[in-house]
């Protein structure tokens, strides 16, 4: 038996998000690190609304433990959550394995960008597929399920009969249904059918039979005015 509950947060809107889209079409080279970028003023105030929703939950619903990826980004989201709940200090534990998806040589450039400097790598990516192609020294989607998977092996162990909050990256999210549902790797394209995964998006799962089974999925009302 694991966790009796585990939902999973995507971070508010961040600097790099915001970057990302205003460059649209137009080449963009992003210099600050991925685990360095920050939220933006909408990013703290989605992130308060999640506290809120947390403040509102059902005793038997609201988590007792929270696992966060190391990233700046994810880290403030959390923070502000916290704060805005009021539920006081939880246990917390930073995890590597919760770090967006990594992208190597490529991190700093938007596809734009790779086109201009690495035509290359932008035909292999278009070839294979996004969820088959792995960047030089990058993740593949498969290397990001591996290390959810040991992941959850260890929320088994430290998590058992316990409700658990993941404060993480799209990427995290998208694959951890993936995981949960004990899917082959093959099957990892299918995950579009569920992306994007949004900003403060929430997505939970409750067990039924020693089973995880997800409740709903990259939900945003919480954001709603």
């Amino acid at each position: 038996m694991g966790p009796v509950r585990i939902v999973a947060v995507r971070h508010g809107e961040s600097e790099a998000n915001v970057a990302y889209r205003q460059a649209g079409d137009d080449p963009l080279v992003y210099e600050r690190g991925d685990d360095e970028v920050t939220l933006t003023g909408v990013g703290r105030t989605q992130a308060a609304a999640l506290g809120r929703l947390l403040a509102g939950l059902p005793a038997a619903e609201t988590p007792e433990l929270v696992w966060c990826s190391p990233y700046l980004r994810a880290r403030e989201t959390w923070a502000v959550a916290q704060e805005t709940w009021g539920a006081g200090a939880l246990p917390l534990t930073v995890d590597e394995r919760l770090r967006d998806r990594e992208w190597g040589l490529l991190a700093p450039y938007n596809e734009a960008a790779i086109e201009r400097r690495f035509p290359e790598e932008l035909a292999r990516l278009r070839a294979e597929g996004e969820y088959r192609y792995r960047p030089p020294q990058g993740e593949s989607f498969a290397d990001v399920a591996a290390r959810l998977r040991d992941l959850l092996t260890d929320l088994r162990a430290r998590a058992r009969g316990q409700r658990v909050l993941i404060v993480a990256h799209d990427s995290v999210v998208l694959v951890l249904r993936h995981v949960i549902d004990e899917a082959p790797d093959a099957e990892l394209a299918a995950l579009a059918e569920f992306a994007p995964i949004l900003n403060a998006s929430v997505s939970t799962w409750h067990a039924t039979d020693g089973r995880l089974t997800l409740l709903h999925y990259n939900t945003v009302h919480h954001l709603e005015p």
